[in-house]
């Protein structure tokens, strides 16, 4: 039996809102956050103040629905639930749809309107299914009817401060468009990588991140920008500039790029932050001397975190799920401040 709770497990530690620019700031988050062993519920983890989650989600073509689980691609393995209050978000039954995790950030980030902000990575494993309805329009779709007003979106990056547009994410990026993470208290901003799964399929000729990068080039031509919902995320460390391996017309939509922080960490990367791109290195635990993937010390996980903020990380992940101490911390990105 699942055993319920009517409150919250902890009080919120919310990452501090300031002034510092969002692409200018160096935060911690968890990896495969849906998952029942890391947290009995999702909003245990929203609780530790981390600045990133990662949900994982597989296409039902049957009910149209995506589920949530790391490696079950026909059940659903989380810790979601349902309700429209807090209290509900700790109690009830779990196992539950991608739109119902998407409504738990939503009721959390209601009750929390001055934390984060919050990246969502999504993780389509076996990647979309749009010959059966369920491509980038659909999850534009579930992402805006779940999440409403709290999305920062693409089109909230390429609009102007005084009116007008940029003419891509590149563009604005460049320019030092983000907000402040005051700004974006409360909101959220979702990135989608290609699944695993996806990845080792021959016949797979589309990859995700590249699907919702022509659907970034397309809507903006359209004059239908403001429909999208999610960034397109550039994987690897490949070259001076991962985005070369993606066809140059769909290159100036990435401005997220996400990979293992061992391959990052030997390189220069000021080039990411000179440029505002957001920069995820995952794994940050495996970074040699190699520490604990669930459960360092307090002192190796900040340290850890000094060094990749120094290496211009915007996000470092792991699975350090007892250490709320360390997921609520920011840090100025490209600084290695032992005082903070």
């Amino acid at each position: 039996m699942i055993a319920s709770l009517a409150v919250p497990v902890q009080q919120a530690v919310a990452a501090p809102a300031n002034d510092m620019p969002f692409a200018s700031a160096t935060t911690v988050g968890l990896h495969n956050t849906y998952e029942r062993g890391a947290f009995d519920y999702l909003a245990e983890a929203l609780d530790t103040g981390t600045s990133l989650i990662e949900i994982d989600i597989w296409p039902n073509v049957f009910t149209g629905k995506w589920k949530v689980s790391h490696d079950e691609p026909l059940s659903n393995n989380n810790n979601c639930t349902t309700g429209s209050t807090l209290a509900d978000l700790y109690t009830g039954s779990r196992n539950k749809h991608f739109g119902d995790c998407l409504h738990n950030i939503r009721v959390w980030l209601e009750a929390h309107p001055d934390s984060g902000p919050l990246m969502i990575k999504v993780e389509p494993k076996l990647g979309l299914a749009t010959a059966f309805g369920m491509g980038v329009d659909q999850v534009d779709n579930l992402v805006r009817s779940r999440l409403g007003d709290r999305v920062f979106r693409p089109a909230d990056l390429l609009a102007k401060p005084g009116g007008g547009w940029y003419d891509s994410l590149d563009d604005a990026a460049q320019a030092g468009n983000w907000p402040t993470r005051e700004e974006l208290a409360g909101r959220v901003l979702l990135h989608v990588v290609p699944g695993t799964v996806e990845n080792r399929n021959p016949f797979d000729w589309a990859p995700t991140n590249e699907q919702y990068a022509e659907h970034l080039r397309d809507l903006a031509a359209s004059g239908e920008i403001e429909d999208a919902q999610i960034f397109p995320t550039a994987k690897g460390t490949a070259g001076d500039d991962p985005r070369d391996q993606y066809d140059a017309n769909i290159r100036p939509w990435f401005v997220v790029f996400d990979s293992g922080a061992s391959g990052w960490l030997n390189r220069d990367t000021t080039w990411f932050a000179a440029n505002n791109y957001l920069l995820v290195m995952t794994s940050a635990h495996a970074v040699a001397p190699a520490i604990s993937s669930t459960n360092p010390t307090e002192a190796e996980a900040r340290e850890r975190l000094l060094l990749l903020a120094g290496a211009n990380a915007s996000v470092i992940t792991s699975d350090w799920t007892q250490l709320p101490q360390i997921q609520s911390m920011v840090v100025p990105r490209g600084e290695q401040d032992e005082t903070v």
